[in-house]
């Protein structure tokens, strides 16, 4: 289960990567971007480990 948590916001962030350097942005220019992937990333995994504990 770790796995995934680690690999949802690697994943994502490869794909914003690609698209902004597909459009021609730089990395700074998405950095918000990268935000909203790391808080959506922690919601995701706040929101499994509170049914992991709810549920077990």
């Amino acid at each position: 289960m770790l796995k995934i948590f680690v690999l949802i916001p690697i994943l994502l962030s490869l794909l914003w990567l690609g698209y902004l350097k597909a459009n021609h942005y730089s990395v700074s220019q998405g950095k918000q971007g990268f935000m909203y992937i790391l808080v959506l990333s922690a919601v995701i995994a706040l929101f499994y480990t509170l049914m992991l504990f709810l549920t077990h």
